[in-house]
């Protein structure tokens, strides 16, 4: 996909904001922002998703939200599925997720396949997989992309934030080699300039999460992204 200008961008971003101490008015002037600029979606916490689907409500803008996020792999399985069923009951039309990196490293492959198919079946959502990337070793890079796409994953992340990351086009490029049709990759972190948007999405990126989607449509860097 080859970007013209700064607004191009717009479809492929998920306007984020999952901080701590937000308000209504807060969430709703977020909301209503993803609505003006005709961004792909809205990422919120899931507390949040009602108010949000209200307000992009017949607009195109999806609703997406996260679970065992903004710390991964805490969830149990169990209790990922069930707040699953649940954000999708508030009206998400996505959700992504955090994975047990230590049960992959612990060889443990199949209750990691069936964390990830429990969520996927429990919300009959597409679901976004966070593989954080840079934690995993070649091998285990390797499994989780299988093992996510097996448990029905229609969406890969290179990382959850950029605390694991900063969102770059080789490791877009690593993930869009590997899916299989019907599967998407979504880069993630600290995506705050308009330069690194465009080299995500050029790479093979269909959707961006990142908290300055302002300044990306604007053509201009943001000091911070999450």
């Amino acid at each position: 996909m080859q970007i013209n200008s700064p607004q191009d961008l717009a479809p492929f971003i998920q306007h984020t904001l999952i901080k701590a101490g937000t308000t209504h008015e807060q969430i709703v002037a977020h909301a209503e922002e993803a609505v003006a600029q005709n961004f792909g979606a809205v990422m919120v916490p899931a507390s949040w998703v009602p108010e949000v689907a209200a307000v992009v409500k017949g607009t195109g803008v999806l609703v997406a939200s996260a679970l065992d996020f903004p710390t991964v792999g805490v969830m149990t399985s169990r209790g990922k599925a069930a707040e699953a069923e649940a954000i999708a009951k508030a009206g998400a039309d996505q959700i992504d997720i955090g994975v047990q990196v230590g049960w992959l490293k612990s060889g443990r492959d199949d209750d990691f396949r069936n964390d990830i198919a429990g969520v996927v079946e429990a919300s009959g959502l597409p679901v976004k997989v966070m593989l954080e990337l840079p934690l995993l070793s070649d091998d285990e890079k390797e499994r989780a992309v299988e093992l996510a796409m097996d448990a029905g994953a229609k969406w890969l992340k290179n990382a959850s934030s950029g605390a694991i990351e900063t969102a770059n086009p080789e490791s877009v490029r690593y993930l869009v080699e590997r899916v299989r049709e019907g599967v998407l990759v979504k880069a993630s972190g600290a995506i705050t300039g308009y330069d690194q948007a465009v080299a995500l999405v050029e790479a093979g990126a269909s959707a961006l999460g990142t908290s300055a989607g302002l300044e990306l449509v604007q053509g201009d860097t943001a000091s911070t992204s999450y």
